[in-house]
């Protein structure tokens, strides 16, 4: 292989579980472009490690600990001194694999990490208003980047400066609306047991107002409508999700309510 055409001193950090159906896609978006692939799975039972296998990756079976932990542990067994951080369901679009070529061509990149903007394929079209623009911190030097936040959504913190890259960086996270719809009710599930542990309280506002905040701004101000009737549906989904979230927070509240009653006078 040329040096022009050497793979780059990066590793991609995947973790996984049960991606068959996606795992071939992102790492053939891959190919030929990092030095090395490091593939984290929490206990498939289908063909994601044969798959990782053929692509060239490093398979290791690790213990799940949540979104955050985990991609921190695959970031840690990463031995490259640039890590690039992608989901099973993600794939680098060409124009984004030609950025990030160009971006070490001219030697060491300028900054510690790099923003890549994501585009979200949903329903047999690509979306591009209600979840587009959706830029997210992916590729940064080992070391000044750790995944830190709110479960199941935690993100890049990163010391040092930052820039974007051209390109979109392609998603496909749901096969059909009810496994949307269903991803979403186990999320919420997630996110009203968070709030439950940091005590914070499900108020009548929140089960009304936030609901229907975010639908306004995911179909008005996102401009969600201007994707025609898939704005539409993934605005009623964002609504929905908010509002299972804090009603599986009520919930909680009442359980807690009956289990220690309050004394009578």
């Amino acid at each position: 292989m040329s040096e022009t055409t050497r793979p780059l001193p990066i590793s991609v950090a995947i973790i996984t579980r049960n991606e068959q159906e996606n795992l071939p896609r992102c790492l053939e978006s891959v190919q030929g472009l990092a030095s090395e692939i490091v593939v984290i799975d929490s206990g498939s039972t289908d063909n994601t490690g044969e798959i990782a296998r053929r692509f060239g990756a490093r398979f290791e079976p690790h213990p799940w600990q949540g979104f955050g932990p985990q991609k921190n542990f695959a970031v840690q067994c990463c031995r490259q001194p640039w890590v690039l951080c992608l989901d099973a369901d993600e794939a680098l679009s060409p124009e984004l694999a030609e950025s990030v070529g160009e971006l070490f061509a001219r030697g060491e990149p300028a900054r510690e990490g790099y923003w890549i903007n994501r585009r979200t394929f949903y329903l047999g079209r690509w979306i591009w208003h209600a979840w587009y623009p959706e830029w997210r911190l992916r590729l940064f030097r080992k070391g000044t980047g750790e995944w830190r936040g709110i479960e199941p959504h935690p993100e890049v913190i990163l010391q040092g400066s930052t820039a974007k890259l051209k390109g979109d960086l392609l998603h496909y996270p749901f096969r059909d609306l009810q496994q949307h719809l269903q991803r979403w009710i186990h999320y919420s599930h997630i996110m009203a047991d968070l709030y439950a542990r940091e005590g914070k309280r499900c108020r009548w506002y929140h089960l009304m107002g936030s609901p229907a905040w975010a639908f306004f701004k995911t179909l008005i101000l996102k401009g969600g409508w201007l994707d025609g009737w898939r704005g539409w549906v993934i605005s009623v989904a964002t609504s929905l999700y908010v509002f299972a979230k804090y009603a599986f927070l009520f919930e909680k509240q009442l359980s807690e309510a009956e289990a220690n009653p309050e004394p009578k006078r």
